[in-house]
């Protein structure tokens, strides 16, 4: 951004701000090295040219919280590491969010008993301390685990056993809608996750419409009442998903959250159920059978509707993708009929029944010559057989010079003995005929 000084008072583009060359220095601040001053014995004591030097403020500091006895602290383990044959544990309040570093050295951290793992809940006898870090700790003398004994193995044993049932199994889980009708909200009463679960939801879709019940969601009774709300939303003809939802807090305010009751109740609920207890790192058992897992109170609110924004630019690019994809059929169709519309077929039909009346001049005259030629051909076959069977005929045989001699009933002589003298005969020959009498015959061939 450019800026415009004006004047020496500061202004810039109509605006007074305070101006460090403007204003008039400030006097010099002199302090004596530590060595050649009488530091303070008190604190109150202390003032701008005569301070106390940090580390004598970190030895005060540390002379106080020596002064403190030990005492008895009770606390939740939030981790625990070994080093040396010493341990170090993170300590976290049971309610609130403090936490303290405990050190075990010696014979303290290698007699700590079996049961004191991370999440137990245990009282120790410490000694604050104040480290040259400046970090406030305690030196822990003895510590117990208290209660009904370690409870991370006991939930542990009970998410082995559901699971084995196959009630975290992703078969069985169920979808969420798309655009629910109407949201199930089970959360604490006037609960931070409350509102980012609604606010979340109604920034991404401003029509969402919230049905909440709210229960506790803590301590004793909590996991009772979660599960009547659930019954009851789940039975509401209109509600879509429910949401349960919690922020975060102690292993143990989470424990109502891992319940065999509650864990059961989901599982067998007809609407889909969305979990949304604590933060990232918290994973009650809830989480598992749940048909969903949100992070956060917040992840929940942007997973159960869809964002307006996405499916408003979604629309608009199917939409986009449909006018391109009916221009560009509609453009291709016309090409293609313009393509038609080009082929010679069509811009001179007349070509084409042009072509077909030479094919059938052509086909006729090859018709013509195939018949002339047969009909040459079976002309001289004919003249050929006719000229045989004229050549065997009686009447070329009578031509030659031959004749044929009946009797006198008409029947042809084949045998000359066979005639008697005096006996009439017809003799004819290949013109006219002759009667004849028999004088005499002669029995021998004539060769």
């Amino acid at each position: 951004m450019r800026r415009r000084i004006t004047d020496q008072s500061g202004t810039i583009e109509g605006m007074n701000f305070y101006n460090p060359s403007a204003a008039q220095p400030a006097p010099a601040l002199v302090v004596p090295p530590v060595h050649e001053r009488q530091l303070p014995g008190k604190s109150q004591e202390t003032t701008a040219t005569n301070p106390w030097p940090l580390a004598l403020l970190a030895q005060n500091l540390k002379n106080y919280v020596d002064k403190v006895p030990e005492l008895w602290v009770e606390a939740q383990v939030a981790s625990l590491n070994g080093r040396g044959g010493n341990v170090f544990m993170e300590l976290k309040d049971l309610n609130e969010d403090f936490s303290f570093t405990l050190a075990l050295f010696g014979r303290a951290g290698s007699g700590l008993a079996a049961d004191v793992t991370v999440g137990a809940r245990i009282v120790t006898r410490a000694k604050p301390s104040l480290w040259k870090n400046g970090k406030l700790s305690l030196i822990g003398k003895e510590v117990y685990a208290v209660g009904t004994g370690n409870l991370h193995e006991q939930l542990q044993r009970l998410r082995e056993a559901l699971a084995a049932e196959g009630l975290f199994s992703d078969a069985r889980k169920k979808p969420l809608p798309m655009l629910p009708n109407r949201v199930g909200l089970i959360t604490g009463r006037d609960s931070d996750a409350e509102k980012d679960v609604i606010r979340n939801a109604s920034l991404r879709w401003p029509g969402v419409v919230f049905e909440v019940r709210n229960t506790r969601v803590q301590g004793e009774g909590a996991a009772a009442e979660v599960i009547a709300a659930l019954a009851e939303l789940d039975a509401h003809p209109e509600v879509d998903v429910i949401v349960i939802a919690r922020g975060g807090g102690s292993f143990e305010d989470l424990l109502p959250f891992s319940e065999e009751a509650l864990i059961r109740a989901v599982a067998a609920a007809t609407t889909p159920v969305v979990s949304a207890i604590g933060h990232e790192a918290d994973s009650p058992i809830l989480d598992a059978v749940a048909d969903l897992r949100a992070s956060t109170p917040t992840d929940a609110g942007k997973r159960i509707v869809p964002d307006i924004s996405e499916e408003t630019a979604r629309i608009t690019e199917a939409r986009a993708r449909l006018d391109r994809a009916v221009l560009g059929y509609v453009g291709m169709q016309m090409n293609y009929i313009a393509q038609l519309r080009s082929r010679p077929v069509l811009t001179h039909p007349e070509s084409s029944l042009l072509m077909r009346v030479e094919e059938l001049s052509q086909l006729r005259e090859r018709a013509h010559r195939s018949v002339q030629h047969r009909l040459e051909r079976e002309s001289a076959t004919l003249s050929h057989t006719l000229a045989r069977v004229r050549s065997l005929s009686p009447a070329q045989t009578l031509n030659r010079g031959y004749s044929i001699v009946q009797d006198a009933a008409g029947a042809i002589v084949r045998d000359a003995s066979a005639l008697s003298e005096g006996e009439q005969i017809t003799v004819r020959a290949a013109t006219g005929s002759a009667q004849a009498t028999v004088t005499s015959t002669d029995p021998s061939n004539i060769s």
